[in-house]
């Protein structure tokens, strides 16, 4: 195998000749250039080293000691560093930032945002980081229903909802049914398992369980009802539309809220609001 077949991969290979500005990597027919400052100490010709393999700023195949946060393979969240005219340009550990172009993003994306991101080789030889990361994610969790589970969000879609990585390497989803609340991508989530499907994918919920979401449901509508000065100006009858943009829940999770807080006393229902009930 050549060493261009082995780009964005650690290696071990044999140091052929030193120079005054590093030592050459490889074998009499091909050689990589290890720089000065990345040779290890005591090591001398004929010895093994390992190196990863990348690109320099001049597309030139290059070696080095440091460790890389994401090789070939594999996937890891990596903090966005700089937004520039071609794309994203990511911290990936390495003296040259990993360019992320903006076809391979998922969401349109911003400095210090951190993304779940794999690797690839682009058409003209180069690394390059995507988002696009389905495909790469293992369908073996060792997680059960009801288990919590903690990942980042790498997609989400109109249509099936918000997509998880669970560990930031097990394939999961937040069915559009369940995905309330501000869920975007590169937010690292807590949830719920809910069901772990035959082909090993997850389905999740960052609410609980009805019973135990009631009164932390039933404190966010209270709080809300403070802010709007001691009541809301519409009733349990809303449309489910206003009730998720206001509350971040379902109608039905609402009900139950607004349920629990008038069994207390706490608050009384009126024609077209709910109120606060004056003790």
């Amino acid at each position: 195998m050549s060493l261009s077949e082995n780009l964005g991969k650690k290696v071990r290979l044999m140091i052929v000749k030193e120079v005054e500005f590093g030592v050459y990597l490889g074998n009499s027919q091909e050689k990589v250039l290890l720089p000065k400052k990345q040779v290890p100490r005591g090591l001398e010709a004929g010895d093994l080293v390992e190196v990863f393999l990348y690109k320099d700023s001049s597309d030139r195949l290059i070696a080095t000691t440091n460790e890389p946060k994401l090789t070939l393979g594999e996937l890891a969240a990596l903090k966005v560093v700089d937004v520039g005219r071609i794309g994203a340009f990511l911290d990936w550990g390495l003296e040259k930032d990993l360019l992320l172009p903006f076809r391979e993003q998922t969401a349109k994306v911003k400095k210090g945002d951190e993304v779940l991101t794999a690797l690839y080789v682009d058409k003209s030889g180069r690394l390059c980081g995507t988002m696009k990361v389905y495909e790469r994610l293992r369908q073996d969790p060792p997680y059960q229903k009801d288990d919590q589970v903690e990942g980042i969000i790498y997609d989400t879609s109109d249509n099936f909802g918000v997509f998880v990585a669970v560990d930031d390497c097990y394939s999961a989803l937040i069915p559009k049914r369940e995905a309330f609340g501000s869920l975007k991508v590169g937010d690292r989530i807590h949830a719920r398992v809910t069901r772990v499907k035959e082909d090993g994918k997850m389905d999740l919920a960052v609410r609980e369980k009805a019973f135990l979401q009631m009164d932390k449901d039933a404190q966010t509508v209270m709080k809300r009802m403070e802010e709007y000065g001691g009541r809301l100006p519409f009733t349990d009858k809303v449309e489910p539309e206003r009730i998720k943009k206001e509350f971040g829940m379902s109608k039905n999770a609402f009900k139950r809220a607004v349920g629990r807080l008038l069994k207390e006393g706490r608050i009384e229902i009126c024609e077209k609001s709910i109120e606060i009930r004056k003790r």
